[in-house]
């Protein structure tokens, strides 16, 4: 183990314990003497971000207490924690205009290098951060963890207190890092708040300037997710949350123009407060929107950061109040391909992604994207049901939808065992997808964009790619396979649970994982496509935590880490499933 090696383990271990003892003290908090005049604060700790082979975005939180002074930062990066090898030191100010957040892009760094860093004004000293840059070409492997949905008020942030000690090297946030709801016992996640000490604020929706800075402020008090900027660079991108639920490019289902105001007024806010508050390199001041963007990490992977929630979003499906919730629409479009214009992201964008994989000359591309990107299709039969018991859920109904369950997978394992043959007339009518079609059960993910969806596999398919999609939204734990409309696999895609945000077991669907991925048929029989999704290999409906990810030039694996509870501060980790894709042909191992 090299000096440096353990310097960096005993230093993250440090960041883990101090934060877990003094949450909001002046050790993570602030450095200065007040006597000497306004105590400066930090405190919001110190974060990094955007890593590049020669830079990365340094951030921080600078306000003298009781006063609205703009404070003029030195920032610092070091090779050594005493900073007595100071590499790119310059300076960025703190003001009220920007919250007194201060965010510099630190140049002048060596590719594949670590190093420490912090904020000085005076006496005063931030606490001390350690980021990397992106690997140089000759780098063997890659290790990063995966988070989506952290719900403040659901419980606290264990997965991010054990990703700060797992060994990864860099963060990946897929979106929803803040919920906008307020603090209505009665709103999504906040049954518990009271009880667990996690209450929102403000107590409303965010809407104002000071609505959505005061609410990052409250999630960057969390202990677990400052120890965790302060361990590692993050690349992150929003999704709905960061504005509100269920938003695309000129509204959202929670906005209420009347009550709000202008959606756009409200979008311009909240992507002005995300550009403040992450560690994210601010590619045009002139348009916030546009965060999409491209990480090459040596040879191994591309990662593509795209946006498909704001910057080119059309209204969903099952927001154009349709009586039957958008199916018609939906079914219309997929088999006519009379929709083709419905779009999850714009043109622009598809070409930028499309374009950036066939240059890219690494083994692996890898999406960073918000909503599952794989067909998540059920059976009709078991659609249907569900929603009879949904209208009406009397005891008969229920049974009905297990019923339908059973059957359809019965008819699978049959034709599993003995083939075609081996089928009754019924079971050969509920696997052929004409007379009982599958159909989407999200029409706000990837799902209710299925031709755009085609358009970019089919490009993949054609480049050649070895391709990955990483995932967040659904708040479980998925792992599928990405195929085109005639099922033709085109690559993989690994979707982690929610760090705290409820998933299926909160509709009382817990117990369904083993009927999704086919388990229930075949147990430990990851990946043969006998659930009620075909695509679907894996899955978890029960656990929060998230992934952790290691690429190299031969494979990629994805470790599913979950957490045993979210309710109080001590829990236990444990990988639920561990799967391995190989680069040669794209076979997959579960473990």
């Amino acid at each position: 183990m090299s000096t440096n090696i353990k310097s960096r383990r005993d230093f993250i271990i440090k960041i883990a314990s101090i934060s877990g003892v003094v949450a909001g003290s002046s050790i993570l908090s602030a450095c200065g003497d007040s006597n000497n005049g306004p105590m400066l604060q930090f405190n919001y700790g110190v974060a990094s971000g955007d890593p590049l082979t020669d830079r990365v975005i340094l951030w921080t939180h600078a306000k003298y207490s009781g006063f609205a002074d703009s404070v003029v930062l030195t920032y610092q990066v070091a090779t050594d924690t005493s900073f007595s090898t100071i590499v790119s030191t310059g300076s960025v100010t703190a003001s009220e205009s920007t919250g007194y957040t201060a965010k510099v892009d630190a140049t002048g760094l060596t590719a594949g290098s670590e190093y420490y860093f912090r904020f000085v004004k005076d006496q005063w000293i931030s606490p001390v951060g350690f980021t990397r840059t992106l690997p140089a070409s000759s780098a063997t492997s890659v290790k990063f963890a995966v988070f989506s949905c952290t719900l403040y008020s659901a419980g606290y942030f264990n997965a991010y207190d054990h990703a700060t000690k797992s060994g990864a090297q860099y963060a990946v946030h897929l979106g929803d890092y803040i919920y906008e709801y307020g603090s209505d016992p009665a709103k999504f996640g906040n049954s518990e708040a009271v009880t667990l000490g996690r209450v929102t604020a403000p107590a409303n929706d965010i809407v104002s300037l000071e609505d959505y800075r005061t609410r990052y402020a409250l999630y960057r008090t969390d202990p677990n997710l400052k120890a965790l900027h302060a361990a590692m660079p993050w690349i992150t991108v929003w999704d709905d949350h960061e504005f509100t639920n269920n938003a695309w490019v000129d509204g959202a289902e929670n906005h209420n123009s009347t009550t709000q105001g202008p959606w756009s007024a409200r979008k311009a806010i909240a992507a002005r407060v995300y550009h403040e508050w992450m560690p994210i390199r601010t590619q045009d001041t002139a348009n916030l929107l546009k965060i999409y963007r491209r990480f090459d990490f040596g040879n191994i992977f591309s990662l593509h950061m795209v946006d498909t929630r704001i910057e080119g979003r059309d209204k969903q499906y099952d927001a154009y109040g349709d009586a039957d919730g958008g199916i018609t629409r939906y079914v219309t479009a997929l088999t006519t391909r009379s929709d083709a214009t419905h779009r999850m992201m714009s043109t622009t964008q598809q070409a930028w992604l499309t374009n950036g994989m066939a240059a890219s000359t690494a083994t692996w591309q890898i999406m960073g994207n918000q909503d599952i990107m794989a067909r998540m299709w059920f059976p009709a039969s078991v659609l249907q049901a569900q929603a009879t018991a949904t209208v009406s859920p009397t005891t008969a109904n229920v049974q009905a939808v297990t019923t339908a369950i059973s059957n359809f997978l019965t008819a699978k394992g049959t034709k599993a065992v003995g083939g075609q043959g081996a089928l009754t007339p019924t079971q050969v009518a509920l696997l052929d997808k004409t007379t009982n079609p599958r159909l989407p059960y999200n029409l706000d993910s990837w799902d209710g964009y299925p031709l755009q969806r085609e358009t970019i596999l089919q490009t993949i398919k054609a480049q050649g790619k070895k391709f990955i999609t990483i995932s967040g939204d659904s708040h479980n734990g998925w792992f599928t396979n990405l195929t085109t409309l005639t099922d033709e696999k085109v690559g993989v895609e690994f979707a982690g649970s929610s760090v705290t945000s409820p998933g299926f077991e909160s509709a009382g669907l817990g117990g369904l994982a083993s009927s999704l991925d086919g388990t229930a048929v075949v147990p430990g029989g990851f990946g043969m496509g006998l659930g009620l999704v075909d695509d679907l290999n894996y899955v978890d409906t029960i656990r929060r935590g998230y992934l952790l990810m290691t690429a190299t030039a031969t494979s990629v694996k994805g470790e599913y880490v979950y957490v045993d509870n979210i309710k109080t501060t001590t829990y236990t980790a444990s990988i639920g499933k561990t799967i391995t894709v190989k680069a040669s042909d794209m076979t997959v191992t579960y473990a």
